[in-house]
Parts: structure tokens; C-alpha cells; sequence
């Protein structure tokens, strides 16, 4: 029977991570003196193994956060085509009525940008594609 090294994979998921080490830390504990992981060299499992709870504290928190966040941006999402529509309308009506002098816009709080405008040559168009 052939028997295969094995990978052995930690996720790059810091929530999956986390919970790994406090597996890890916890068979460490159980093993007490007789684990493997006393003979690490410049590790130290007695430090590193308390901050994994309040890691893992401050993770939940931050998917809280995230979940809140996307709630939040989808609330948002939920008011902003008619606010876009009424300042496209406006931007419209007001460059209408300042047909010569564009950049009295800026005192709605557009930004107005009365940068020349460079055509692309046809054939600097055929290499970008």
C-alpha cells in the first residue's frame, strides 16, 4: 500500500485560522508538558494561545460589522436612483442655462473639468484592443 504525504492545508479564511489554532492550542493544553509544541523554537504557545480567543472575539465583531455594513449599503442603494436621476436633471438644466459659462456649475458643486478632450487616432485604438 503506497501511502501519500499528505498536505496539510490552513486556510487563508481568518475565522477558519483562528478556530484551527484554538484546536491546536487546546490539544496542547491537554497534552500539558508532554506536547510536542514546548520544543518550538521562538514559539510560545503559553502567550500566543490566550490572544486566540480575543482574536476570535474581535473576528465575530468585525463580521457583525461587515453584515451591518451590507445592510446598510443596501438600505442606501435603496434611496440613490431618484437622488441620481434629480442631479443628472439638474446638472442638464443648469449647463442649459449657462450654455457660454459651463463652469458657474461649480457653484451648485459640480465639478467642472474644461480640460481639451484628445480624440483617440484610430490606430492608437486598434492596440488597445
Amino acid at each position: 500500500m503506497t501511502r501519500t504525504s499528505g498536505r496539510i492545508v490552513i486556510s487563508n479564511s481568518a475565522g477558519e485560522m483562528l478556530n484551527l489554532a484554538a484546536k491546536v492550542y487546546a490539544k496542547h493544553l491537554a497534552d500539558g508538558a508532554a506536547s510536542p509544541l514546548t520544543n518550538l523554537d521562538g514559539i510560545q504557545w503559553n502567550i500566543v494561545g490566550p490572544s486566540i480567543e480575543t482574536a476570535l472575539g474581535k473576528h465575530q465583531q468585525a463580521e457583525a460589522l461587515k453584515s451591518q455594513m451590507e445592510l446598510a449599503y443596501r438600505e442606501r442603494d435603496r434611496y440613490t436612483p431618484p437622488i441620481l436621476e434629480a442631479v443628472k436633471a439638474s446638472r442638464n438644466l443648469l449647463k442649459a442655462l449657462n450654455p457660454k459659462n459651463p463652469k458657474r456649475l461649480a457653484e451648485w458643486g459640480f465639478q467642472v473639468d474644461d480640460s481639451l478632450q484628445v480624440a483617440k487616432s484610430v490606430e492608437a485604438s486598434k492596440v488597445e484592443h
